[in-house]
């Protein structure tokens, strides 16, 4: 048991906006996953709509067949937070994380997400809030820092045990790096020296290899992988490999272009054919990365609006024909 849920050793999926939605979560699963977080969600919108907006419908949305899965809100005031963490207790999530390291400009503009980074107090405030307001485990997510002048991970960890968070996830950039440069793992590894909970690494994961040296070289307890899970959710495969000592062989085309097909049907099923295709577009943009001919296949999907289109192109892109392969919802 880590933190109260039940979560075997590997890798976890971390929450990304606009893509870490039920179906990507769930492929993520089906290819080795140990845990999941979702799309952030606001706090006061959640309050605010009362949860009954298609958009809010959606981030809530799970598969079946999904594993243990966080639910992320991001939120400045404790009070609204502690609320929809309390409405949300029975969503079907297993624990609510907090998120204090977006660096994205609208969200720190209102002094949310890695904003918090500055204001160490106020994240405290929020962590108990949350923390007294539910019975199922809350953890937060963090980056090193502002910027490489007010690095204070360790600072902000300690803040959130103290506050009742059960683990922490750090991403090693500061929000000045945004995704760029190169992920610090002596934060990390400072952070798990400073603190009793388990604490999840984050940056710069992109291998099995990746993952056997941050655990080594930082003492944490998981990693979780964020971009280098973009139409690869075979890297969790890999990594779990990596950890048991045992073979990996990369999907073949055929398992790729598949797996990209059931991406398409889940996502009609979560969002309906419409914006379902829509979301396709940057997913298959991720499935054939490196491929030959992916720019004018890039084309053709950004150029269609039905799904049978998509499916039609992805099918004679893999050489399939009119034979489907099989994919099941």
């Amino acid at each position: 048991m880590l933190f109260d849920c039940n979560i075997p050793a590997g890798a976890g999926l971390a929450p990304m906006a606009g893509v870490t939605d039920a179906a990507a979560r769930l492929l993520s699963f089906e290819q080795g996953a140990s845990w999941a977080v979702s799309e952030m969600l606001s706090a006061k919108g959640f309050v605010y709509s009362n949860g009954r907006s298609e958009a809010i419908r959606e981030l809530l949305f799970r598969f079946p067949g999904e594993g243990t899965c966080g639910l992320q809100l991001f939120g400045r005031e404790p009070e609204f937070v502690a609320e929809a963490a309390r409405r949300l207790e029975g969503a079907g999530f297993s624990f609510i994380d907090l998120n204090f390291g977006c660096p994205a400009p609208k969200i720190t503009g209102n002094g949310e997400g890695s904003a918090l980074m500055k204001e160490p107090v106020q994240i405290a405030k929020v962590v108990r809030a949350a923390a007294d307001a539910v019975k199922f485990p809350v953890t937060v997510k963090i980056r090193s820092g502002w910027n490489p002048e007010s690095v204070n991970a360790v600072e902000v960890a300690k803040i959130c045990e103290d506050a009742g968070a059960k683990a922490i996830a750090v991403h090693a950039r500061t929000r000045s790096q945004f995704y760029g440069g190169q992920a610090d793992w002596s934060v990390i590894a400072a952070v798990k020296r400073a603190v009793k909970i388990p604490v999840f690494g984050n940056g710069d994961v992109r291998s099995g290899a990746d993952a056997v040296r941050m655990l080594h070289e930082t003492g944490c307890d998981r990693v979780i992988v964020g971009r280098a899970a973009e139409g690869n959710p075979w890297i969790f495969r890999e990594i779990r490999a990596a950890l048991t000592g045992e073979a990996y062989s990369p999907p073949a085309f055929a398992e790729r272009m598949a797996t990209a097909l059931r991406h398409l049907d889940l996502a009609v099923v979560l969002y309906g054919e419409k914006k379902g295709v829509l979301e396709m577009r940057k997913h298959v943009a991720w499935y054939i990365t490196g491929v030959p001919g992916a720019a004018k296949l890039r084309e053709g999907v950004n150029g269609v609006c039905e799904a049978e289109e998509v499916r039609e192109l992805l099918m004679r892109y893999a050489g399939l024909g009119n034979r489907s392969p099989s994919v099941s919802v």
